[in-house]
């Protein structure tokens, strides 16, 4: 995603997927703009605290100039868990690379919430 397309996207759901692989978790965190099909991604930390503490910039309107910055604290409580193993964290990072598809997000939303 280039700097323009970086600007026009205002996140309007988030997902936090946590991959257990040998006994160690590694968290994500995924924003999700289901009106401009637009996603981005923040990745690498071992440890929850560790990603609660990230500042992560938002946009309040599309192609603003200025970003707000909010922890992902706040945004932890209104987000979506995954809880995948390493097979369907590979297929999240497929779906995320893939052209945009709100039916196929939607479908691996659903099959792995845990609700």
């Amino acid at each position: 995603m280039n700097q323009r397309q970086k600007q026009k996207i205002i996140p309007s759901s988030w997902v936090i997927a946590v991959k257990q692989s040998g006994g160690r978790d590694y968290y994500a965190l995924y924003a999700i703009d289901w009106k401009r099909g637009g996603r981005m991604s923040w990745e690498g930390w071992d440890r929850l605290e560790d990603l609660l503490q990230f500042h992560i910039p938002v946009r309040r309107k599309a192609g603003s100039r200025k970003s707000a910055s909010q922890p992902a604290a706040k945004i932890a409580k209104k987000a979506l868990y995954l809880h995948l193993d390493q097979a369907r964290y590979d297929a999240l990072e497929q779906l995320f690379y893939q052209p945009f598809s709100k039916s196929s997000w939607r479908l691996f939303i659903r099959e792995n919430s845990l609700m």
